[in-house]
């Protein structure tokens, strides 16, 4: 199994707030976490930076191979719950760090189940041969829009309002976090990634670069179509392939 990423700060925005980590573990799984912050320059490179690492710290300590899915899932998400502690306190302590926030999609890929939890607008795909599957609903403003029927997905890409997001990691004492398992089929790669992708790319482009390359070449050529597109935010994207 392959695990990689790559992060850009993008052509327009002065820092990159996102943040990401990839690894795998002794018995062959990988996991991978991915965040884009939010609460101005410092705030959102704080916030991302110290959940991705606390996340990243308490998959890698709590993790053992005799794991059951249940287990997996309770280490997921108290990896994020501790995350979203350290960062609201954070927040509450330095007044320069107030307001500050990030996204999260984390991943554990054992054999061909995929774990995978969220909150915010950072997204989770299957890419393969039978297309480009998203497997997280953003928690977002617009979205909530697409829900009801007031617009359509297409308007959602460019809507102003549609980097207003409705659950962060570390705003609130406690974070709701949707999860799900689901089984990677034969030829399906795992993408995470933040809206700095999606926002600037087309699922038909994206879907073209994984029928032809692999590993750290097709992370970087992903970030590559991103700047293409107009680039206009950060870039994280974190790939498994079985």
């Amino acid at each position: 199994m392959i695990v990689c990423s790559r992060t850009d700060r993008g052509l327009v925005r002065k820092s990159n707030q996102d943040a990401c980590q990839t690894g795998t573990f002794p018995d062959g799984a990988v996991w991978a976490v991915v965040c884009d912050g939010m609460g101005g320059a410092n705030g959102g490179n704080v916030a991302s930076a110290v959940a991705v690492e606390k996340i990243a710290e308490s998959l890698t300590a709590g993790y053992h191979p005799e794991m059951d899915q249940m287990s997996i899932r309770e280490l997921i998400l108290g990896s994020i719950y501790e995350a979203n502690t350290v960062v609201y306190d954070m927040a509450k302590k330095e007044e320069g760090l107030r307001g500050m926030g990030t996204t999260v999609v984390a991943a554990i890929v054992k054999g061909s189940a995929a774990y995978i939890a969220h909150a915010g607008d950072s997204r989770a795909y299957f890419v393969g041969s039978p297309g480009m599957r998203q497997l997280t609903t953003d928690h977002s403003m617009v979205q909530e829009l697409v829900k009801h029927g007031d617009i359509t997905q297409e308007e959602a890409r460019n809507h102003p309002q549609r980097n207003i997001i409705t659950r962060a990691l570390g705003v609130t004492p406690k974070i709701e976090v949707d999860f799900g398992e689901y089984s990677m089929g034969f030829g399906e790669a795992l993408l995470l990634c933040t809206d700095g992708l999606t926002n600037y790319t087309e699922e038909a482009e994206i879907e073209t670069l994984f029928r032809s390359l692999h590993g750290d070449n097709l992370a970087e050529k992903l970030v590559e179509l991103a700047r293409r597109g107009g680039g206009g935010d950060n870039i994280t994207v974190a790939i498994v392939e079985n």
